[in-house]
């Protein structure tokens, strides 16, 4: 199945990966609040206005790689917080994980929270 022409420019959320669910399980609800109003935004939005946003602050990370060699990205998921995530085929933004701080974002070990 293809996707329609103009479709992949909207945002796809994919909150699946079971690490992302774990650590965001784990935040303080007001935590998690904010994390839900940076999803809601995302889902609102076209690929091209996301790489815009000076609020996300969507960053390349150079020195990892996901899944299948696809580029990572990090970006503000809320106050104190960055994700880390992958755009995939037909407009999917793949969330991996969630960072307390900016620079365990772009080492490889497991994130803590």
């Amino acid at each position: 199945m293809t996707a329609r022409a103009g479709e992949s420019d909207i945002v796809r959320l994919d909150l699946n990966n079971a690490v992302f669910q774990r650590l965001f399980f784990r935040l303080e609800k007001a935590q998690q609040l904010g994390v839900l109003a940076t999803l809601r935004k995302l889902a609102g939005l076209r690929w091209p206005q996301v790489y815009q946003d000076r609020g996300l602050k969507w960053e390349l990370i150079h020195s990892r790689s996901g899944p299948d060699g696809r580029r990572l990205y990090s970006f503000r998921i809320s106050l104190g917080f960055r994700a880390v995530a992958y755009r995939d085929e037909g407009g999917w933004l793949r969330l991996l994980s969630l960072h307390p701080d900016h620079d365990s974002a772009y080492r490889s070990s497991s994130p803590r929270i």
